[in-house]
Order: structure tokens, then sequence, then C-alpha cells
């Protein structure tokens, strides 16, 4: 979207369907080497820029990613909370019951903001 750019356009320059682009974005799929090399010469960027602000890389001059809005999802992807719920939830196959555990865990942290502003 950012690049103007639709997921069915994208997937016909590709050889794939607009659905796998999408199971792509949600993280459903994998993506292997060669194929985000694929995306990255149909896109007209560089590999890194699927790497943005991800732990250990400085982004690139120019890049489209947040600078300073973001680095608190890269602090804790990075910090070993993060790491363990991230492995857990890539996990779980039914998209339903991944719906449920964001569902579930926005329910605490707002739970938790009342708790906060009650004390």
């Amino acid at each position: 979207m950012m690049l103007g750019m639709s997921q069915e356009k994208l997937g016909e320059s590709l050889g794939i369907t607009f659905q796998q682009i999408q199971k792509y974005e949600k993280g459903t799929n994998r993506i292997g080497a060669s194929r985000l090399q694929n995306i990255a010469r149909v896109l007209s960027v560089p590999v890194s820029f699927f790497f943005e602000d991800a732990p250990g890389g400085e982004p690139e001059a120019g890049g489209m990613a947040e600078q300073q809005s973001a680095s608190y999802v890269v602090d804790f992807l990075s910090s070993s909370e993060g790491i363990q719920l991230n492995k857990a939830f890539v996990t779980i196959k039914d998209a339903k019951l991944r719906r449920k555990v964001i569902d579930l865990v926005r329910a605490i942290a707002g739970s938790e903001d009342e708790s906060d502003s009650l004390s």
C-alpha cells in the first residue's frame, strides 16, 4: 500500500495469488529468501527495506520506516518476553484462536490501565 501497489498486482508480478500475498503480510506463511528477493525487486526496494527497525540493524536513510515511533516494538521483540511470546504466538495455526489471544491481551492491558488509574 505504501508504494501504491495492490496485493493482486504484486501477486501477478510474482506469479502467485493475492491470497498468498495476504498470508505473507499476516505472517501466516513464511517468506523464503529467494521470494523475498523477488518481492524487493518488484517493489524496487533493497531487501534490507524489510528489515528496517529490526533488532541489530540501522534503518537506511530515506527508508519508509518510522524512526522512533516503532522503537518500542523493536525493544519489546528484542526482550526475552517478546521473543517467547512471538515464538508461541506464531505456532498457533488457527486464525480465530490467534484473534482471541489478541483480544485477551488487549482486555488484560485495558483492565490493568483501569486499575492503575484507580490507585
